[in-house]
């Protein structure tokens, strides 16, 4: 199956466990792998025979933006649903959410958490 990979889509948004984190926000880094069938468009060179993939970065940094969940983990799993849900053609999804500066203590790290859906799973 072949992949349509984005990376790097950078967002302002207000989920997190602590409160604050749902009133002042944070930047989110979202990578989003797709499987689907684009060999018709390989050959047609038409984007009507793919995925116009300006929709699911709009959808990613809207959902972003106007979520505010407790956990990061139920924003990527919103994340990975919708795609799936509003992409006929995409079979598979994988989403990596990262927070570059979660509000720990002595911790400069990023923290990710990476989910893999199927079509199957809805």
């Amino acid at each position: 199956m072949d992949c349509i990979h984005l990376t790097g889509i950078r967002c302002y948004g207000y989920t997190g466990y602590l409160p604050e984190e749902q009133v002042l926000g944070q930047w989110f880094e979202v990578d989003v792998k797709l499987w689907l069938d684009i060999s018709t468009a390989a050959k047609t060179d038409a984007i009507e025979d793919t995925l116009d993939y300006r929709s699911v970065i709009n959808l990613v940094q809207h959902l972003v933006k106007t979520s505010k969940f407790a956990l990061v983990e139920r924003l990527v799993g919103t994340i990975a649903d919708s795609i799936l849900q509003g992409c006929d053609r995409v079979t598979q999804v994988q989403v990596t959410l990262s927070k570059p500066a979660a509000p720990i203590p002595d911790f400069s790290g990023k923290i990710s958490i990476e989910l893999t859906r199927a079509k199957s799973d809805l």
